[in-house]
């Protein structure tokens, strides 16, 4: 993970144990390349493209998106659910819409 930390992930998601170390660390490496798609970058170094934009430090309303896409990934698992599966809430858009590249 580039800017995500797993002590940022795990107050997020409320976990105090050390379990799920891998798993966590693929979420948040996965919701900073989401999250660098969002914005138009492209290709390998992408979230490293992003972060040289930022000089190296993510507004924090960036780091909250990132967040938030680790919390769904990690209660919804599962593409197979019995409850209602939703779309990333509006909130994400709200964040991460003033830094999309045009």
């Amino acid at each position: 993970m580039k800017f995500l930390t797993i002590d940022k992930i795990k107050q997020q998601l409320r976990l105090d144990c050390t379990c799920e170390a891998e798993l966590l660390d693929m979420y948040g490496n996965s919701a900073e390349e989401t999250l660098a798609s969002y914005l138009g970058y492209t290709g390998l170094g992408k979230v490293q493209e992003m972060l040289r934009d930022f000089d190296y430090h993510m507004p924090d309303s960036l780091v909250h998106a990132a967040l938030m896409l680790v919390d769904v990934s990690y209660q919804n698992r599962s593409p197979i659910s019995n409850q209602n599966m939703s779309v990333v809430p509006y909130t994400f858009d709200l964040l991460v819409k003033p830094y999309v590249k045009l």
